[in-house]
């Protein structure tokens, strides 16, 4: 299916009105590019850590782009639209800078991504465990345990290196019976990994609501639901969780956050998996987690990523 992009070049300051108004001729969704936001990653401000941008993010510019996704049928709408920003611009008197709204159409190429993910998206050897994509047929092999993934909404399926050294790593260090907390759990590979491997109850947790809905449906799934157990929760906030194996497959940065936080929740003598770390951030990671009394027990990387291995006391 097609679509008709609008684009409307405003300021940062008028772009949730702009948005607001685009909002009212589309189910489609709107998008905002604004440099700003960039400012904000790269500052912490924002409240999210980000460990690397891509440098063309990184060009400053004054202008920000709002794009509605129309119908096609919709074209005729366009004028409306732009005589409905033009008015509120008018209307504000010149106390909002709304910028050159100029405008721009083009045609799109409306494919479902979830379906082309899909397309692409094939069974995940990792040691013992065989990620699997629920809607394909696969038949494991008796050493092998499957765990199926339904959701895509969520980050872990087992294709980047991070989560494949995390779900090797864990295999290494699990005992039979451990309780585990994964951290940041996304799709919920990680702890459903650890429940497929013999834990006894495995504690999930996210602050994102779709990554939390998305770990809870694979873990059905899965047929584990009752071993484990999801939250929407910050690991700061919430100190009632202690484990034996605890998992975060994050970035270096929140990694950093977290580390004073991580001792509360381990138990005695328990182990830490982290991965998401880049190289540039490989010594602040392990500096943050030596102050927090772990020892360094194993370091893997790979294509430039790395997990490293924490003993507790």
């Amino acid at each position: 299916m097609k679509y008709l992009e609008l684009t409307v070049r405003t300021t940062s300051e008028a772009s949730e009105l702009v948005a607001d108004v685009l909002w009212n001729y589309t189910e489609g969704g709107v998008a905002v590019s604004d440099y700003a936001d960039v400012v904000a990653l790269q500052s912490g401000k924002s409240g999210v850590y980000w460990d690397y941008l891509d440098d063309a993010l990184q060009t400053p510019r004054t202008d920000v782009l709002v794009k509605a996704f129309l119908d096609l049928s919709a074209r005729d709408e366009v004028p409306a639209v732009m005589r409905e920003l033009y008015a509120m611009r008018e209307r504000s008197g010149g106390a909002i800078d709304f910028g050159t709204l100029e405008e721009s159409t083009r045609e799109i190429d409306g494919d479902d991504w979830i379906e082309i993910w899909k397309k692409h998206f094939r069974p995940i050897h990792l040691g013992g465990i065989v990620v699997v994509p629920a809607w394909i047929e696969y038949r494991a092999k008796p050493d092998e345990k499957v765990v199926l993934l339904d959701s895509n909404m969520a980050f872990g399926t087992g294709e980047h290196e991070t989560t494949a050294m995390c779900v090797e790593l864990l295999q290494d260090y699990l005992k039979a019976g451990d309780v585990v907390l994964d951290v940041g759990c996304g799709s919920g590979i990680l702890g459903i990994a650890a429940a497929k491997c013999g834990a006894g109850l495995c504690y999930l947790t996210d602050i994102d609501p779709i990554a939390v809905a998305s770990a809870q449906h694979n873990a059905l799934e899965n047929g584990v639901g009752a071993q484990v157990a999801v939250s929407e929760s910050n690991l700061v906030d919430d100190t009632a969780m202690k484990a034996d194996l605890i998992l975060a497959n994050i970035t270096a940065e929140v990694l950093t956050m977290l580390a004073p936080a991580i001792p509360a929740h381990l138990l005695g003598g328990g182990t830490v998996i982290l991965s998401g770390i880049i190289e540039e951030r490989l010594g602040l990671v392990k500096a943050a987690f030596e102050a927090a009394g772990l020892r360094l027990i194993d370091e893997r990387g790979r294509g430039g990523w790395f997990a490293l291995v924490y003993r507790g006391a």
